[in-house]
């Protein structure tokens, strides 16, 4: 059996967050199951925490070599994965993406989504379309194509998501199949986020259970059980540290994947902060802080400062601590010329 102190600190381990790493850009996000990246900013603040030596510029120059890329992949959100992954992401999640859509849209087809597609892919061929052209032509068309953010758009220079392309036309093509897609996830997933239910990897990747159960079955070689008797899968040799490991504080970006229901298991978002960091009033979510592997509060740039908002009481070494953190991620708006 594994405690959730135990689960959250294989989670932290796995996530690059219990000791900053000397990976690569790429191998970094192959490790952590990519990164949610709906805002900009995202992907620099978290391999700011994950990273040693991190600076804003390498991940601009990584996304403009295409070592790294971002598109729409799990649960149909802006994802930024190494160009490896890509489409091994982009086939185990295709099948669930389209099904989706079609079950959403009862005046859509298979046929005419595909018709649709088409059209937009013929456009794209010609060369990356800003957002407000490509708008007028999807119809909620683009889970019928694997289409990516093109730099500078979607960087800290250029933040808007304002320029999309054909990932055939940005990246090397690719053999791979569905089932290499459905057995990457699961790879990814375990590898990234710690031992784990069907249900989390399921949640996770928004592709049914039912798919993915005789892939888990196949690949887990580790079973434990949580503390309330859940079965959980797990990869051999993946990093299990103890339950004591110290765990430094973190300052996280905006909707991190880590916060999200799949990873209740691991208590790193405790229940009763759940509906400060995601409300309705608050859609784009907000960062936040760890103190010893859990969420404590928030934190924002503000006028060349880094403002904490505790949710609880903190000691003032912990402040201190946080406040260092804070200078380390304020290096990037600086650098940024905020």
């Amino acid at each position: 059996m594994l405690s959730e102190r135990e689960l959250n600190r294989a989670m932290l381990a796995r996530q690059l967050l219990l000791e900053r790493s000397r990976l690569s850009i790429p191998r970094a996000l192959e490790r952590m199951g990519g990164i949610q990246n709906q805002y900009a900013l995202n992907a620099y603040i978290r391999l700011r925490s994950c990273l040693e030596n991190f600076e804003r510029d390498d991940l601009t120059r990584a996304l403009e070599r295409r070592t790294v890329v971002q598109g729409t992949l799990l649960r149909s959100t802006i994802h930024m994965v190494s160009a490896q992954d890509y489409w091994l992401y982009a086939l185990g999640v295709r099948r669930a993406r389209r099904e989706w859509t079609l079950r959403l849209r009862k005046d859509a087809t298979r046929k005419e989504m595909i018709r649709r597609a088409a059209r937009v892919r013929a456009a794209l061929l010609k060369g990356p379309l800003p957002a407000r052209e490509l708008m007028k032509l999807v119809q909620n068309s683009t889970d019928w194509l694997d289409v990516v953010r093109i730099p500078p758009s979607g960087t800290w220079e250029r933040r808007r998501a304002d320029l999309y392309g054909l990932a055939e036309t940005w990246l090397e093509p690719s053999d791979a199949t569905e089932k290499e897609g459905y057995e990457h996830l699961v790879r990814r997933y375990l590898g990234g986020f710690g031992p784990s239910s069907l249900n989390d990897i399921a949640r996770w990747a928004l592709v049914p259970s039912d798919t993915l159960a005789p892939v888990v079955t196949r690949l887990a070689s580790r079973r434990f059980r949580s503390e309330r008797g859940d079965e959980l899968f797990d990869l051999a040799s993946a990093p299990l540290p103890d339950g004591d490991t110290p765990a430094p504080v973190r300052y996280l970006p905006t909707w991190d994947a880590m916060l999200l229901v799949h990873a209740r298991r691991t208590g790193i978002l405790p229940e009763a902060y759940r509906k400060i960091v995601f409300h309705i009033k608050q859609p784009q979510s907000m960062g936040t802080f760890l103190v010893d592997g859990r969420v404590a509060g928030t934190w924002k740039e503000k006028l060349g400062r880094v403002v904490l908002e505790p949710f609880e009481t903190i000691s003032r070494k912990v402040r201190r601590e946080l406040e260092e953190e804070g200078e380390r991620m304020l290096a990037l708006y600086v650098t940024a010329g905020q």
